[in-house]
């Protein structure tokens, strides 16, 4: 949970959407005079299917930032240092050269950022952006080398072009992005170089002494230092550099750079200028705070446009210019606002000019919690980069170019969020409106730069999932529009794909194609490469064991196709596993007593039953936490390890991991450095929310406002569950099981009692190990049912907690219930001035009636009553339906339902022998 907003230094195969392409156009084309070609009309919002993702490289390790050459050579960088070609021709990834960069992880730095010429046909020009250490000073340089023609660098070329000196601390605000407008000039944004860990995620302007690198205010505030800024520059033939006009500060003006082009940047990671309009864009990484506080406003990623130089406020205003109070962090005293139209930097660290010009407020900003501003942007943790602005050419001869209805439109993306959205404006480049770009399909694994290429497709270098270690998933892809026909997408099933031989297999086609007019023809090998049927819907049987891969090859008129794979498992049986109990199976009590249980194992191949392979276990599942609106049986009874599911759904993984470490500590090992802490749930669980760091080294957690304090005490549970995972938690296959967990705590929590058994594997000497694994679940709920919890419900409604708005013929549903040892429904109702009748069938609303209740009205839906009725059980399970008749006129707003209660004998039997005074 680490975020990456406070210490960012980030900057094949083909996997298609529509499936894994496979080729049998060969043998199966058609004339080209029977071939489709019908184009769609691209200025139309396209089908985000004509969108197809190819992996051009794939496990890299941290990449940074990519340019692709005029010819389609694509470059890209390592932030330890790596310099990677693809070249589209072999289709194949090469190392060029291993930069001797500074990466230490602690201070991630390295080699950040890299460019090409804008005349690089001509010149062969290339840029980098690195971290280099003489002597006791470390310095950004920002270089240019020349590319030879065999695809190799000169790096006796190099030109140091211009350098800055950083200080080693541990949030590595660096920038590294670069970019060239229509007129040569080269923008280079640069990092704050701040620690951000010690002002509670506000802005950090600590004066105190000894805390410089505590102090935004001597980097992105000050006009005379070129951190926290985004450079203009002119790069001479000779390496040097010249200043173009219209920078923020004329040359030779009084303390301060007119290499300056933008100030008041805490982290512009990423930035894009459009060629059209040479107006500058990039993503601003925020500060960490959560909430408003008495320091000033919460931390808020913003999307930035400058259309002339201009000072962006950092570190004295936040997103649309909301500012900072002036803040004493020795008395912590807060003083004053800072004033957008006239900030002054005073600090004492500061050695520019005090007054600052005015600043200018985001385009877009958005804090963690859904932003009220632009909503769609969504919530969770933030990572703001600043993608390029794409020019339609119609005129460009190309099958992939992304099509004319995103002319003008600037993509924008964030790394924790994983998505791109194409952001629209108006004629005077003001923003306009905003939507998702492959929201569906695009699996994006951490975007951390995003370019255009000169086919027009979009180039995209993603992280991977976990920050800070060397991912799988880091890859290069392409991503390419398909205006014409698209590849057909080969499904295949079957209902049974294990057995003995000879094993018959009737195997269904589920293949589709999104052009709907498209014939498909089928060919399907099940051994080896011979194609044995071109039926659509073939039986095949498998005569001898093994492991077959039956392969359904789908093609369209114009010979595209596609491969879809399902393995056939011959030489062995699925063995049967069955949990019962002689107590009821759906239902727990608030007095429950022992359950007996049993679990029955079988397998036609294994004379013996190998007890150490049957895993038995039980596991408690409180209620839902965070969750305001009661859900269905079937709905918690699949969220097995609520906290786990927590934790997978939020930005967690993006800095931990469950057993190694990355830019955060491992689940296991927060799990063991808290066992014995009592009060440690509490406290984790509202850090999670508010944030902080200092426990595990300089490295701050960021906040996550949007998590409800139930929500992060199941992360925290599920994370200190991994400190003593038992070696053995088997249960016995029969015996009694206490269940005591949900004492006061019953509402909406569920047992899970669970079985498996592995089996020995297949038959036969020659078969290579098939082993099968069987398990059967018995899920247990509380007796009383919130109205709410009802699996589904017909012509009535769900009101919080209750049911409501039922008419005559309504009906709610509680799907597999058990009604073993009950005999007593009680129901805890409201009714302003109806009577009606429920009545309970059984599998569906005209079942037989196993009870029936007549209830009165309450005089005030503010007045509950609880109604009895008897139930009779039909044996096994069965679906129930609650069925209210109220035939005559007024027929609606029948009842308030709150909650019903299933009563066992001996539990109706004691309240009655209550009530009588026995």
């Amino acid at each position: 949970m680490f975020p990456l907003l406070n210490y960012l230094t980030l900057g094949g195969a083909v996997v298609s959407i529509l499936g894994l392409l496979g080729s049998e156009s060969g043998k199966l084309s058609q004339p080209a005079s029977t071939v489709r070609m019908a184009q769609v009309d691209t200025t139309k919002r396209p089908e985000e299917n004509r969108f197809t993702k190819t992996v051009l490289s794939n496990d890299l390790n941290e990449p940074m930032e990519l340019a692709v050459a005029p010819d389609g050579r694509v470059f890209f960088v390592e932030r330890g240092g790596k310099f990677y070609m693809y070249d589209p021709a072999q289709k194949k990834t090469r190392l060029l050269y291993d930069f001797p960069v500074k990466a230490v992880e602690k201070y991630l730095n390295g080699l950040l950022g890299m460019t090409i010429d804008p005349n690089f046909s001509k010149n062969h020009y290339l840029y980098f952006f690195y971290t280099i250490q003489d002597k006791d000073q470390t310095r950004q340089r920002i270089a240019r080398f020349v590319m030879n023609n065999d695809n190799t660098l000169d790096i006796a070329s190099e030109k140091s072009i211009i350098e800055f000196p950083i200080d080693l601390e541990v949030s590595a605000h660096t920038g590294g992005s670069m970019a060239w407008d229509s007129h040569g000039n080269l923008f280079i944004s640069t990092g704050d170089n701040t620690v951000p860990f010690e002002s509670n995620g506000f802005a950090p302007i600590d004066e105190r002494a000894g805390r410089l690198t505590f102090d935004a205010q001597r980097s992105a505030g000050n006009p005379n230092d070129l951190r926290g800024k985004i450079l203009r520059i002119h790069v001479e033939a000779d390496g040097s550099y010249t200043i173009p006009e219209g920078n923020l500060f004329p040359k030779g003006t009084p303390g301060t750079r007119p290499e300056i082009y933008v100030m008041g940047c805490r982290n512009p990671y990423r930035i894009s200028v459009d060629p059209a309009t040479s107006i500058v864009y990039w993503g601003e990484i925020g500060p960490d705070s959560g909430t408003d506080g008495p320091q000033g406003p919460r931390g808020y990623d913003e999307f930035n446009q400058a259309k002339n130089a201009g000072n962006y406020g950092w570190p004295y205003f936040v997103g649309d210019s909301k500012a900072y109070h002036q803040y004493d962090f020795a008395s912590k005293n807060v003083g004053s606002l800072f004033d957008p139209a006239a900030p002054v930097n005073n600090s004492p660290n500061n050695t520019g000019a005090k007054q600052l010009p005015p600043t200018t407020k985001a385009m877009v900003w958005y804090p963690y919690n859904k932003s009220d501003e632009f909503p769609e942007l969504g919530l969770g943790g933030r990572c703001a980069m600043g993608g390029p602005v794409y020019h339609y050419n119609a005129a460009l001869q190309s099958k992939t170019k992304i099509p004319a209805y995103y002319d003008k439109a600037l993509f924008m993306y964030d790394w924790m969020r994983n998505w791109v959205f194409a952001v629209r404006l108006d004629d005077q480049q003001n923003f306009q409106s905003m939507e998702r770009f492959m929201p569906a399909t695009g699996d994006f694994r951490r975007p951390v730069d995003m370019e255009i290429g000169p086919e027009g497709s979009f180039y995209m270098l993603e992280y991977g999932s976990v920050y800070g270690i060397d991912n799988d998933d880091a890859r290069l892809v392409r991503i390419d529009f398909n205006p014409g026909n698209r590849t057909p997408v080969a499904k295949v099933a079957a209902t049974d794909t294990i057995g003995l031989a000879p094993l018959t297999v009737a195997f269904k086609n589920k293949s589709y194609d999104y052009d709907k007019t498209d014939n498909l023809r089928y060919q399907w090998r099940f051994e080896g490469n011979k194609i044995a049927s071109t039926e659509s819907n073939p039986t095949y049987t498998f005569r001898k064991n093994g492991i077959y891969n039956a392969l359904l090859t789908v093609t369209d008129p114009s010979g595209k196709s596609s491969t879809d794979t399902l393995t056939i498992k011959v030489g062995n049986r699925m063995p049967q596993v069955a949990i019962a109990t002689t107590d009821n199976s759906t239902f727990f009590f608030p007095d429950q007593t022992p359950l007996r249980y049993s679990v029955a194992v079988s397998d036609q191949e294994d004379k013996v039953i190998d007890r150490k392979k049957v895993n038995v276990a039980l596991t408690y599942i409180p209620k839902i936490a965070g969750n305001d609106q009661p859900m269905g049986h079937q709905q918690i009874s699949a969220s097995y390890n609520l906290g786990k599911s927590l934790i997978a759904g939020s930005d967690c993984k993006a800095c931990h991991q469950v057993a190694a470490k990355s830019v955060g500590p491992s689940f296991t090992e927060v799990a063991k450095k808290y066992q014995g802490d009592k009060t440690a749930t509490a406290k984790l669980a509202n850090k999670i929310i508010i944030g902080g760091g200092g426990v595990w080294g300089e490295h701050a957690m960021s906040a996550h406002p949007q998590l409800s304090r139930e929500e992060t005490t199941e992360m925290v549970k599920y994370i200190f569950s991994l400190a003593n995972q038992p070696t053995d938690n088997r249960l016995p296959q029969q015996g009694n099981l206490v269940l005591k967990n949900h004492v006061g705590n019953e509402a909406q929590s569920r047992y899970i009692l669970t079985a498996s058994y592995t089996d020995k594997g297949s038959v036969g000497a020659s078969m290579p190990k098939l082993a099968l694994t069987k398990n059967d679940v018995l899920v247990l709920r509380p007796a009383k049912v919130l109205g709410a919890e009802a699996d589904s419900v017909y012509k009535m409604s769900k009101q919080g907690r209750r049911l409501g708005n039922a008419k005559h013929a309504s009906y709610f549903v509680l799907k597999g219930i058990d009604l073993k040892d009950i005999d007593q429904l009680t129901y805890h109702y409201s009714s302003k001035d109806e009577t009606a009748t429920i009545n309970v069938h059984t599998d569906s609303p005209t079942g037989p009636v196993i009870s029936t209740l007549n209830y009165a009205p309450t005089g005030e839906w503010r007045n509950y009553s609880d109604a009895n009725a008897t139930i009779q059980n039909p044996g096994g399970k069965h679906d129930l339906y609650f069925v209210f008749e109220k035939p005559g006129s007024p027929d609606k707003s029948l009842i308030s339902l709150e909650w019903l209660q299933f009563k066992r004998k001996e539990i109706a039997a004691s309240a009655v022998n209550k009530t009588s005074g026995k």
